[in-house]
């Protein structure tokens, strides 16, 4: 039997390459037989460098950049031809700050700047942003502030300054970026505003209070009347990494869903069709599931190959209905196998593994 194996990463636990790797080391171990084909995905959050090295080549390079909360990060820039490929989540990302060290009033996103800065003087004339998994809830004013938008001291101190604003000159940014073409890679079509947007929607995840959030879309929402005439925010993927989606449409960026970015490079439509079964899997399974992410993405490619598609997660928080609407033959959950979701993060490799173990013997006849 041939196995797809093609997961997400695993939030806070696994990359999306060890995350395949414990996926195929349990499956193995059930079903030593079968023919696995590996192949670690993203949707334009952590891991979209990594994933699109391997297919594409080209040539990495390291760069230090300012972090989140202002502290020095290195960041990856893959260049491919005259195409240079970035990941928000090196500059700005969740998984660079400690759960008890999140803060998504003051994260910022003048890193990610940098590192489109840096792109473009190392000769790119089109960079691709991956967005996702940002700490980041500043509608990428920091950014702008990065490539010369002013007041630049008031926009790189995170989301949650924007309220005081009364002018922004975006010129100065515009101008430096030219003719560069950008190209926003988002993982989710969300809005910046709203109940769907940037802050209601992904704020708590990033250990937003109640209070905050409130304050925060107060301060999105004056980012927007003063930076936004004509609608840009209500555009899909403007709310994508704390509305950096918003920041790069600014400067001009189109848009492309992530996860079909990465799914062409990879060649996963060719590969799932000489596959018999495909599985995925993710952190959370979860409505963020549905807005763009890996597994949807992948059950799409499974349902347009005609193969079953499994997923492995870490919770599911779906129903039935949910999950099958999206192309998804199955879900199984590590917290479920472990007993509490304390023992599911706990040696995640192993328990993943355990976990793939015990659906090969479901799914595979052997």
């Amino acid at each position: 039997m041939r196995v797809l194996v093609a997961p997400d990463k695993f939030a806070g636990t696994l990359t999306a390459v060890e995350a395949a790797a414990a996926i195929a080391t349990g499956w193995r171990a059930t079903r030593p037989a079968d023919e696995l084909d590996l192949v670690p995905m993203s949707d334009g959050g952590p891991g979209f460098v990594e994933a699109l090295a391997g297919p594409l080549g080209g040539q990495r390079t390291e760069v230090g950049v300012t972090g989140p909360l202002g502290r020095p990060v290195r960041a990856q820039i893959l260049r491919v031809g005259s195409r240079a490929y970035l990941e928000s989540a090196a500059a700005c990302g969740l998984d660079l700050l400690p759960e008890h060290g999140r803060d998504p009033v003051r994260a910022g996103t003048y890193g990610v700047g940098e590192l489109v800065a840096a792109a473009a003087g190392a000769g790119a004339t089109e960079i691709v942003v991956g967005l996702g998994g940002s700490a980041s809830n500043d509608g990428g004013a920091g950014l702008l502030a990065a490539l010369g938008a002013e007041p630049a001291g008031l926009l790189r101190g995170g989301g949650a300054g924007l309220a005081t604003l009364t002018v922004v000159d975006l010129e100065p940014a515009r101008a430096r970026i030219g003719d560069l073409a950008l190209i926003a890679a988002t993982d989710v079509d969300n809005p910046m505003l709203g109940p769907q947007g940037a802050t209601a929607g992904y704020g708590p995840q990033k250990g937003a209070t109640t209070a905050q959030v409130d304050q925060l879309e107060t301060a999105l929402t004056r980012w927007a009347q003063l930076t936004d005439p004509g609608g840009l925010a209500t555009r899909a993927g403007a709310g994508a990494a704390g509305g950096l989606g918003y920041g790069l449409f600014l400067l001009g960026a189109s848009r492309v869903a992530g996860i079909q970015l990465v799914i062409d490079a990879v060649g996963l439509v060719d590969r799932a069709g000489k596959a018999d079964l495909v599985v995925t899997g993710e952190g959370a399974f979860d409505w963020q599931s549905l807005r763009g992410k890996v597994v949807s993405g992948v059950a799409w490619v499974s349902q347009r190959s005609a193969r079953p598609c499994v997923v492995l997660a870490g919770s599911i928080n779906l129903g039935r209905r949910e999950i099958a609407s999206i192309g998804v033959d199955a879900a199984y959950s590590i917290t479920e196998l472990a007993g509490s979701p304390e023992r599911a993060r706990a040696a995640a490799a192993d328990q993943l593994a355990a976990l793939a173990g015990r659906v090969a013997r479901t799914w595979s006849p052997g």
